[in-house]
């Protein structure tokens, strides 16, 4: 095994690299598929990051197969200390993100069943009325503004305007909670935070920083807001979660902060990027276009499932191995760190027919976009395919003819398959 470590992959896949992510979406979906045919997963050394503690690497989990069963294996394929990136984030970095996606029973179910309540289907269903609403001042917006940036008319202000008013963030906050979510996120695009594959250490650290503050101010934003709703409850999810008492338990102020950051990254960067993937995949299907348009109702569940399945918001999570253990004919030890790429599970033939084909009435659909089966499946999942579905819905009863128009700008992530803007083009009615 130690031969197979020291051995870096020969061709040109190289998933450490952050260059590999900024080739096009369709050579990295064949890269991933010539790793699919492989006869096992290959080892991976760690991405060089300074300030970081970085380990011998990782083995790349590629087949939803092994992504599921690592899943449903928690105690197998552990969440700590780090379910989020390759390499550790360093210590003064992670008071502010070690959230319980970090974390495995008992510490994750404690959390999981205080801020699992907000996300009932009670909870949710006071969101209905908003969602609308808020869809419907959005289009009216766009037909007002015309043609543009999709991702800042449309795909990014339904998600974080939402969250937020979930959380009872003030809208004067809106425009400040994004952008620093844009920098926790885009922590590795160079608009961003500075970052590039080949800076320096001085740069490097410079751009951790910003992220370390980004994360650091929205703490801030939740302290305030958790001290308020402490003493003054007002029904919205942050009253919620600071005021729960699940059999004695109760949140830590820093786990709060922690959840705070969590939702308001995921709950804005995850829909936003499906928002947008969605119209350029309607864009370049027009044949599934037309067919969601003839029934729209009776079809946009599917289309939702397809469109989480072939944009994969997230790319991939990391497990840790807590002893030796065979799986699908390979032999994990203990402390080796795996990494489950929900992007290549998703387009894994052994599964899906015809995976790079978009079709909306794939039937079953089992992906992996809001993450594989087992305590960690998202907890938003059901919001997210709510959001997408009313404003597709509203964009479409409105604006028929909506379309992409032109090449989307990409975000350089290993995490977050993103757009950062996606030109669109309409006939104002």
């Amino acid at each position: 095994m130690a031969i197979q470590r020291a051995n870096a992959p020969a061709d040109d896949i190289d998933l450490s690299d952050l260059r590999f992510w900024a080739r096009p979406l369709d050579e990295r979906a064949d890269a991933f598929a010539r790793l699919r045919a492989e006869d096992g997963p290959r080892f991976y050394p760690d991405p060089p990051v300074p300030f970081t503690r970085g380990g011998p690497g990782y083995w790349a989990l590629v087949r939803h197969a092994d992504v599921l069963e690592a899943s449903r294996n928690p105690r197998i394929f552990s969440s700590e200390p780090n379910a989020t990136t390759v390499i550790d984030a360093p210590r003064w970095l992670q008071r502010y993100v070690n959230s319980m996606i970090n974390m495995d029973d008992p510490r994750h179910a404690a959390i999981r069943r205080i801020v699992s309540r907000a996300f009932s289907p009670k909870m949710l269903a006071k969101t209905e009325d908003d969602v609308q609403a808020r869809a419907e001042r959005i289009v009216d917006e766009l037909i007002a503004t015309g043609p543009g940036d999709f991702v800042a008319k449309v795909a990014v202000r339904l998600p974080v305007e939402i969250i937020c008013d979930m959380l009872g963030i003030p809208g004067a906050l809106y425009p400040r909670v994004l952008r620093l979510t844009n920098i926790v996120l885009g922590n590795s695009d160079p608009e961003y935070t500075g970052i590039t594959p080949d800076m320096g250490r001085l740069r490097t650290g410079l751009g951790l920083a910003k992220v370390a503050m980004a994360s650091r101010e929205l703490h801030r934003v939740a302290a305030r807001l958790g001290r308020e709703r402490v003493s003054r409850p007002t029904g919205d999810l942050t009253s919620a979660l600071v005021n729960a008492n699940v059999d004695g338990e109760k949140l830590t102020a820093q786990q709060f902060g922690t959840f705070f950051l969590l939702l308001v990254v995921a709950g804005n960067e995850t829909t936003r990027t499906a928002i947008a993937h969605g119209l350029k995949l309607l864009t370049d299907n027009p044949g599934q276009r037309d067919l969601l348009l003839e029934d729209f109702d009776g079809r946009i569940a599917g289309a939702v499932e397809e469109i989480v399945r072939m944009s994969t918001p997230v790319i991939c999570f990391r497990r840790n191995l807590t002893r030796d253990h065979e799986m699908n004919g390979h032999t994990y030890r203990k402390g080796d760190k795996v990494m489950l790429f929900y992007n290549s599970a998703n387009r894994d033939e052994s599964v899906f027919t015809d995976p790079d084909t978009f079709d909306i009435t794939r039937s079953p659909n089992p992906h992996v976009g809001f993450g594989g089966p087992g305590p960690h499946f998202c907890l938003g999942a059901n919001l997210a395919r709510r959001e997408i579905t009313v404003m597709f819905r509203e964009l479409f009863t409105r604006l028929p003819d909506l379309r992409t128009d032109g090449e989307p700008d990409r975000l350089m992530s290993s995490f977050i398959n993103g757009y950062k803007r996606l030109p669109c083009t309409f006939t104002t009615p």
